[in-house]
């Protein structure tokens, strides 16, 4: 089955920065650019960062398996190898982790590999890898 690339546009203080951030560091491929805006390919993703001046985000947090996750936030659900790889490569860019990489809902159908870090102007993001792929659509109420 062949998904589509989903797309999201999201606001950024500083254009350079989010190219260093997500052309550099997270290694994006970089598609088309105005002055006031840029497109990244995110794992098959459109993404691109809009220029707001002044903008600095600001997330609440919900309580999830124990974390402080940031809310808002999007990210991509990965394959294992290539969490694990990404998780490296941020390790190596020294980026800061909201939300170190570690296993959440151990032994459950949500059971996943989760990490979150915050971009130049605060957008929170999720790299995400379930254990079982299959499980990531499944039906079932999570229990505190």
């Amino acid at each position: 089955m062949s998904i589509p690339p989903f797309h999201i546009a999201f606001p950024v203080h500083d254009i350079q920065a989010a190219r260093d951030f997500y052309g550099g560091v997270l290694g994006c491929p970089e598609g088309r650019s105005a002055t006031s805006w840029v497109d990244f390919n995110l794992y098959g993703h459109q993404v691109v960062a809009h220029l707001v001046r002044g903008y600095n985000a600001a997330a609440s947090h919900n309580a999830v398996d124990g974390d402080p996750v940031p809310v808002p936030h999007f990210g991509v659900a990965l394959g294992e190898q290539q969490f694990h790889a990404l998780a490296d490569r941020l390790k190596e860019k020294g980026v800061k982790f909201v939300i170190e990489p570690h296993l959440r809902f151990r032994g459950k159908p949500g059971e996943q590999w989760t990490m979150f870090l915050l971009d130049p102007s605060g957008n929170a993001l999720e790299f995400k890898a379930m254990t079982h792929p299959d499980n990531l659509f499944a039906k079932y109420t999570v229990t505190d």
